[in-house]
């Protein structure tokens, strides 16, 4: 009896590739997609199963859901010449109605109800650029290319790594900011001074012109003496004006 299909869609299809330089962990992806009315049960599993951390390894997808799988290839010494042997295989299989044990079933499923759907695993190294080759025979004298080596080791030192650029613009803004504070506190303490200064004023002149020895608002007494000058002069002023019209 012949297996049944593959009922799950799967990208890629045959080769899940991982590309170098494999010092570091390397992830590749899988998707999975259930395009059926069905739940589908699913697992996947590797030749190499110590050199490959695959999240989720294993569940249940609805009727159609998708899930991406996330194959990630541990570091390794990569010898081009060393053939990869190393293959995933995604199983599959119809989940019942109902609830359900997915472990009793993955132990208890006849084989001819599986469906299995295979990969091979494929490195890829980055291209490799080669040197440009020398302009000509001038640039290739020991006076020139002493002198490029000098312009460019003096680029090398004077030219700031990134990361120090970064550190003195962020120091620089934070100085720029820093006097902004201090320009607005200035400001303010000068309006401060300046309301002071003429609340003081405004005091003064209020306090001189209620003062009693102000000239402005002094009443003169008036003496007795001040009547009886009067009423001399006024006499005199009588008697001169008699004899003149006498």
């Amino acid at each position: 009896m012949a297996k049944p299909e593959q009922i799950l869609l799967i990208e890629p299809q045959h080769e899940l590739k991982f590309r170098g330089p494999f010092t570091a962990p390397v992830t590749s992806y899988m998707k999975l997609t259930n395009p059926s009315d069905k739940r589908v049960l699913f697992k996947i599993k590797t030749t190499a199963p110590k050199k490959y951390c695959v999240r989720p390894n294993s569940g249940l997808l609805d009727a159609k859901d998708m899930i991406e799988i996330a194959v990630c290839l541990q570091p390794f010494d990569y010898d081009p010449n060393e053939k990869n042997k190393h293959k995933f295989m995604v199983q599959t299989m119809i989940a019942p109605d109902g609830e359900l044990n997915a472990e009793t079933l993955w132990k208890e499923v006849h084989q001819d109800n599986l469906m299995d759907s295979k990969l091979k695993c494929v490195f890829e190294m980055p291209e490799y650029h080669p040197a440009a080759p020398q302009e000509n025979n001038l640039d290739a004298s020991p006076a020139v290319h002493e002198e490029k080596t000098k312009r460019i080791g003096d680029s090398a030192k004077f030219s700031p790594k990134p990361n120090t650029v970064t550190e003195e613009l962020l120091k620089a803004a934070t100085e720029v900011k820093r006097l902004r504070e201090e320009e607005s506190s200035l400001r303010q303490e000068n309006l401060q001074l300046k309301e002071e200064l003429l609340r003081l004023r405004h005091s003064s002149v209020v306090a001189d012109t209620t003062s009693p020895n102000n000239p402005a608002t002094s009443i003169p007494a008036t003496s007795p003496m001040f009547f009886v000058a009067l009423a001399v002069i006024m006499g005199l002023l009588g008697v001169l004006l008699g004899k003149f019209f006498l």
